[in-house]
């Protein structure tokens, strides 16, 4: 199925192969340069060109299809130039399936002492202090050069809450610097989506998602929704954002989440997301079990036998015992850390690989209810 307007990087890379019927779920696949991509998808983040505490391979073997990579932190060390040099993102990074870079815009926006202009964004380097200004060809000449299979336009990310009429004028920025990062993406064979924002204002999100899907994107990202905003009114945006997206082209949720969060927003017909949580929550000792989340290090599991989560057929489960990850974790090991993160991982791909049969067989509301009884019924307790 083809876009009614195909992206820079050629024909349109996504297909919809079913939806679930009774919500909006989608059942697709991203055909991209360096492999495809079956969704609804979960991206492993890769901050510095490395998913922390895991190789490559062990990425792979979670089932991780795509990973994504950060334009900022990689413009400051090593710097895109000396990545091309060395044969490209890809290459430098020994990951052999599709990237994904971001544009550097919620990075930026994150930073104090920050000065917005219609130019770009003036800012300091948090390594050198160096005064820099990223715009949006500065960014679209970054990502172009590390050689990803989709590059992020720059866009501005609101902070929650924001003024509506800050809101408003961001959103027509936005706009304005996607058409200027159209105008300078010319890497052939590499895909550009657009991000939507808005804040949490209806008119402003369906504003900013009717002029990007009238934009020659191979895919539309929804950002700005994780940024302290909570569950509810993540549901509410994606829920009024949604229906302005074209259904032909791959819908992307940036910076989302806790598993919760994910099938709610696959509900809503989002297609991929990615997220920090399940490395940054292994490397501290959370694990994501089926039953809940654990605290590997507390006490109750020093003498279990039994692995993180039964029904998990990752490395670390077929291998190891709680007690024995309980014992690395005490010990300060780093060999826990690097289980506990491709266990989380895994249990992440489970989940996708579970939503992707539920939307198959028509079932997907049934799926998450069932899901979710289970997940979270320690917190409950």
């Amino acid at each position: 199925m083809k876009s009614e307007a195909d992206g820079r990087g050629g024909a349109n890379p996504f297909a919809l192969l079913s939806a679930d019927g009774a919500t909006r779920a989608r059942r697709g696949r991203l055909t991209l340069p360096h492999g495809t991509v079956e969704t609804p998808a979960f991206m492993p983040v890769g901050t510095a060109a490395t998913i922390k505490a895991m190789l490559p391979r062990d990425v792979r073997e979670t089932g991780a299809e795509m990973v994504l990579a950060n334009t900022y932190h990689l413009a400051i060390q090593p710097g895109e130039t000396l990545v091309e040099r060395l044969g490209g993102l890809h290459r430098f990074m020994g990951f052999s399936g599709p990237i994904l870079t971001d544009s550097g815009g919620f990075q930026v926006f994150s930073l104090p002492g920050r000065e917005v202009s219609e130019e770009g964004v003036r800012f300091r380097y948090e390594v050198s202090g160096e005064r820099v200004l990223l715009t949006p060809e500065r960014s679209m000449e970054i990502q172009q050069a590390l050689g990803a299979d989709v590059a992020m336009v720059f866009d501005e990310c609101i902070p929650f809450p924001a003024e509506r009429s800050y809101a408003a004028a961001s959103v027509e920025r936005t706009i304005r610097w996607a058409e200027r990062c159209l105008a300078a993406h010319a890497r052939a064979g590499q895909h550009l989506f657009g991000i939507v924002q808005g804040g949490v204002y209806e008119d402003l999100r369906a504003r900013c998602a009717r002029a990007l899907s009238a934009l020659p994107f191979s895919g539309l990202a929804i950002g700005g929704v994780s940024v302290g905003e909570g569950l509810e009114n993540l549901k509410k945006v994606v829920g009024f954002t949604e229906p302005h997206l074209p259904a032909p082209r791959v819908r992307y949720l940036m910076g989302v989440g806790l598993p919760e969060d994910i099938l709610e927003s696959i509900e809503r017909g989002m297609d991929i997301f990615d997220c920090i949580i399940p490395t940054r929550f292994g490397r501290g000792g959370t694990l994501f079990t089926t039953r809940g989340r654990i605290r590997i290090d507390s006490r109750r599991f020093r003498r279990d036998a039994f692995p993180i989560d039964p029904s998990c057929d990752c490395h670390a489960c077929a291998g190891f015992t709680r007690a024995y990850l309980h014992h690395l974790f005490q010990a300060r090991e780093l060999l826990g850390v690097m289980l506990a993160s491709i266990h989380n991982l895994r249990f992440y791909q489970r989940l996708m690989a579970g939503a992707r049969r539920a939307i198959e067989e028509r079932n997907y509301s049934a799926w998450k209810e069932q899901f979710l009884g289970a997940y979270l019924s320690n917190a409950r307790k």
